[in-house]
């Protein structure tokens, strides 16, 4: 008898996880606001772009803060989305399934997870891609004075590709 409640209590420990699932979403609605007023503010800003006031100088300076803001954006959508996909694993994992995913074609796409090996090969295939885009936001502000550094540079857009490479070549198998 005091075995079967332990087991059960045990065994019930795993709802705790549903704080993280709340929490993970409630993040993820934050992120996907705040990429959306980014990418708001960014479309009022670029209207200035075609302003006869602006000097070629200036204009320049605008592509590339537009730039880099358009990379942020694009950053907050994906970590936005990598929880998501981590609320809603760890859901389908320790609590239940998400019936409405059952009968949708959507879910196929996003959402097979049947372990945590698949929460974390999908997870880390997300994270691979912000990191790029870091590295992109990043490369927009370099200034390179030697070829050292451009090798540099290179040989980090060489790691990049060999990462998204094997990360393909492991969906593969």
């Amino acid at each position: 008898m005091l075995e079967r409640w332990f087991e059960g209590a045990i065994w019930s420990s795993r709802l705790v996880v549903i704080l993280a699932v709340v929490s993970s979403l409630i993040s993820a609605i934050a992120l996907f606001y705040m990429s959306t007023v980014d990418a708001w503010v960014l479309v009022t800003h670029v209207m200035h772009y075609g302003s006869p006031d602006l000097t070629a100088v200036d204009r320049v300076e605008l592509r590339a803060e537009t730039v880099t803001h358009v990379v942020e954006m694009v950053d907050g959508y994906l970590l936005a989305t990598v929880l998501l996909i981590f609320g809603m694993g760890l859901y389908e994992l320790f609590v239940s399934k998400i019936d409405q995913a059952q009968s949708s074609d959507t879910a196929s796409r996003v959402l097979v997870i049947n372990s945590l090996d698949d929460l974390k090969a999908r997870l880390a295939k997300v994270v691979l891609m912000i990191l790029i885009v870091r590295y992109f936001e990043f490369a927009l502000g370099m200034d390179f004075n030697t070829p050292l550094e451009l090798l540099y540079f290179a040989f980090g857009i060489a790691f990049l590709g060999a990462a998204l490479w094997l990360s393909h070549m492991a969906d593969k198998h």
